[in-house]
């Protein structure tokens, strides 16, 4: 690629990571089909976006560490249950057509946004519940489900957890996206992109731009998350949802 184009790929991966972080996830909104429309086709662009992804958990990890304490059973929970599901997805996605699953996944992605505003006190204050046997064996199960989805498709997926730590373990949204996008931005997208990797094909010389800006974008949308709060955070996060929902849905 040339300098321009390089310069065009940064750009478009900072707005797309700044948003993500700043929101809960929703990277693949403006990256992944950024990717498809510059040329590469859908494994190609998909597994290049992984990699440049965990530059974006990278980045909000560099910012959030410095303020947030993660729960070490969370951390277990949702990288023992959600990157054997990353793995499964990663290798499905390769072999199934993605019409349908797009639909669906647009569908539920626009439910997550509608949910979140006609709750208006929900993920506004810290309110842990679910901490029980059966709450972390619903809890994990769902967080297996969308490590698959993390795995085969790319808008939206981090939303979901967002929503899911919010809603039934009772997390207020900054913590919620403390866990996405450090545990979901580094580990689940590091382990789709190995797997891809190995399976697929990586643009590595479009990386080094999108990395650039994923790791910016990160730090950044994480910087505006802390400082504005869960209000705007929530705002934010049904914007996203919405938005994702209708490109997932209209093509």
């Amino acid at each position: 690629m040339d300098l321009l184009e390089q310069g065009i790929l940064f750009i478009i991966s900072l707005i797309a990571n700044t948003f993500s972080s700043f929101s809960g996830g929703g990277a693949g909104l403006i990256q992944f089909p950024a990717l498809i429309f510059l040329g590469l086709n859908f494994a190609v662009a998909l597994a290049t976006h992984k990699v440049a992804s965990v530059a974006l958990g990278l980045g909000a990890a560099l910012r959030y560490l410095k303020t947030s304490r993660l729960e070490r059973h969370f951390v277990l929970l949702i990288l023992g249950l959600g990157v054997p599901g990353v793995i499964l997805g990663s290798r499905v996605i390769l072999f199934v057509p993605e019409k349908i699953a797009v639909v669906a996944l647009g569908v539920l992605t626009g439910g997550l946004g509608i949910y979140s505003i006609l709750k208006p006190a929900l993920g506004q204050l810290y309110q842990p519940k679910q901490r029980h046997q059966f709450g972390y064996i619903v809890g994990g199960s769902v967080l297996f489900f969308l490590g698959f989805l993390n795995g085969s498709l790319t808008s939206g997926t981090g939303l979901f957890v967002t929503l899911w730590l919010v809603g039934w373990f009772g997390m207020d949204y900054q913590r919620a996206i403390a866990y996405t996008l450090i545990l979901v931005g580094l580990f689940w997208n590091g382990a789709g992109a190995v797997t891809l990797g190995i399976f697929g094909n990586i643009r590595w010389d479009w990386l080094p731009a999108l990395l650039l800006g994923s790791l910016l974008g990160g730090y950044l949308g994480t910087h505006l998350a802390i400082k504005h709060g869960n209000r705007w955070i929530k705002r934010a996060f049904e914007i996203v949802t919405l938005l994702i929902s209708a490109k997932l849905l209209l093509g």
